[in-house]
């Protein structure tokens, strides 16, 4: 069909690659949750504080996270190779596509965990403080509790941001389904890999975004 001939697929080799897309999707998920969740609660909390100081913290934290978003994604891969290479001794393959990834997607979920936060009730927060709960008490007994279906649903949308951005680490020798794909069906015309890689990645994000859905209603209904 359409002159297609998949046997000519080394579906091992697809497997790896896929394998490796997996690593790469779970190692920066994991140190994008850890990273980015406090700092879009910090974003939260200094943004309300009436200190200047915090205020000032709060500058200064926004104008970070929104020159990192405002990267393109294959420019920050390419700045961060010195970094990559002195952390993991390399700055390709799926260990050395960790930092980039994690670097451009945790300013991302930091504004999504922001934005839940401030879809969080007021009052909820006022009947909090007014009965003596502490900072930190309310962030862990009011805020993140009550935006729970908000962070879920920002998580799900960074996770498949990051399908995208381990195809884009595949420009630079990253590994994994991107990498596969740009070798043999960009640059040496095998068409049926690409395409093959594309239904790969493309049924990974419909799994993340079910699961991420699932997950959203479950905690709204409670």
């Amino acid at each position: 069909m359409w002159g297609l001939d998949f046997s000519l697929v080394d579906w091992e080799e697809m497997g790896q690659a896929t394998i490796d897309t997996l690593k790469m999707l779970g190692a920066s998920s994991l140190l994008t949750f850890i990273i980015g969740l406090p700092l879009g609660v910090l974003l939260f909390v200094t943004a309300r504080s009436n200190s200047a100081f915090f205020r000032f913290i709060y500058r200064v934290l926004s104008l970070v996270v929104n020159i990192l978003r405002s990267v393109p994604f294959i420019i920050l891969i390419v700045a961060l190779i010195p970094v990559t290479r002195s952390i993991f001794g390399v700055s390709i393959g799926v260990p050395g596509t960790i930092p980039p990834l994690v670097i451009g997607a945790a300013p991302f979920f930091a504004r999504l965990v922001e934005t839940a936060l401030r879809e969080v009730d007021r009052g909820v927060i006022e009947a909090a403080t007014s009965m003596g709960a502490s900072t930190l008490q309310i962030i862990r007994k009011v805020l993140l509790p009550e935006s729970m279906p908000g962070l879920i649903a920002g998580m799900t949308i960074t996770v498949v941001t990051l399908v995208s951005y381990t195809a884009m680490a595949g420009m630079v020798g990253g590994g994994g389904l991107g990498d596969l794909a740009i070798r043999y069906g960009y640059q040496r015309y095998e068409k049926e890999v690409m395409i093959v890689a594309v239904v790969f990645m493309v049924i990974l994000v419909q799994l993340l975004q079910m699961l991420g859905d699932r997950l959203v209603a479950h905690f709204t209904r409670k």
